[in-house]
């Protein structure tokens, strides 16, 4: 069941956003971005997730290999960079060798195992591919976002099915068009109308314009409508897993390495650990 609910609110998502998706991924995250730069010259690595490669290139004086579930994010990363060393795997059963790499990084991948067994065996598969004191990162979404937009806080429930509303072009169109104003309807000029026919111009013109009103606003309705039903055909659900403070820690002590450092950054918790 578990294999069946990641396929449907994981890997089948990501492959039809990938695009959209990999559109809002291009700054590194600080701390990872020192985790990598932190590596010896000439070491040799993994991301392990590493969608459409944003952190392959960070450090030119390590090696660096990227591997990701979505095929459409692969895809993304080679149109990005054509020199990314890429490959479409499974995080549960990466092809490389075991006890081979100097470190290894897996950003914001973990959380989307559905249970706690699977993501510990997930980060103890990734251990496995390191070397014997070899360094490994792990950063997931935690539950501690007070601060955020998305308000989530201890207390409310960690699993979690996150939104996300894929950008077409007609929506971007539809949004610009929503910002117009509604154009004001000029009095009439009766400068021309004799005086005694006037009032019953004007009473006329008045039933003209509450007629368009009532038009317009059933068009808006219809067009609102129409667009409530096409974002909700947009809108792909994405299984989290929402971390607790000190629950990625204990995860990463049960798949067997030694935690070294533990933080918090932009909502995510992560886990700096060793392969012992």
């Amino acid at each position: 069941m578990a294999d069946l609910k990641e396929q449907e609110y994981v890997h089948d998502v990501y492959n039809e956003i990938a695009p959209h998706f990999s559109q809002t991924r291009y700054k590194p995250w600080p701390i990872v971005w020192s985790f990598l730069m932190e590596q010896t010259p000439g070491s040799i690595g993994i991301d392990v997730g590493c969608g459409n490669g944003k952190y392959l290139a960070v450090n030119p004086n390590v090696f660096l290999i990227g591997s990701d579930r979505s095929s459409g994010l692969i895809d993304c990363a080679a149109q990005i960079n054509g020199q990314y060393n890429v490959l479409i795997a499974d995080g549960m059963n990466l092809p490389h060798r075991d006890n081979t790499f100097d470190f290894a990084i897996s950003i914001a991948v973990v959380h989307h195992w559905s249970t706690r067994e699977r993501r510990i065996a997930a980060i103890k598969h990734i251990l496995s591919k390191v070397r014997q004191g070899g360094h490994v990162m792990i950063y997931c979404w935690a539950l501690e976002q007070g601060q955020s937009r998305r308000g989530y806080h201890e207390g409310m429930e960690q699993d979690v099915l996150i939104p996300w509303v894929l950008q077409t072009e007609g929506s971007k169109d539809k949004e610009a068009k929503k910002k117009k104003k509604h154009a004001v309807a000029n009095p009439p000029d009766i400068s021309k109308i004799p005086p005694h026919e006037r009032s019953a111009y004007i009473a006329k013109w008045r039933e003209e314009q509450e007629s368009k009103r009532l038009e317009d606003q059933r068009r808006a309705k219809e067009e609102q409508e129409k667009q409530e039903e096409e974002q909700k055909k947009n809108t792909k659900y994405r299984f989290y897993h929402l971390y607790r403070e000190g629950e990625l820690e204990e995860d990463c002590i049960q798949a067997g390495g030694v935690v070294q450092r533990t933080g918090y950054e932009k909502d995510n918790w992560y886990v700096m650990m060793q392969k012992p």
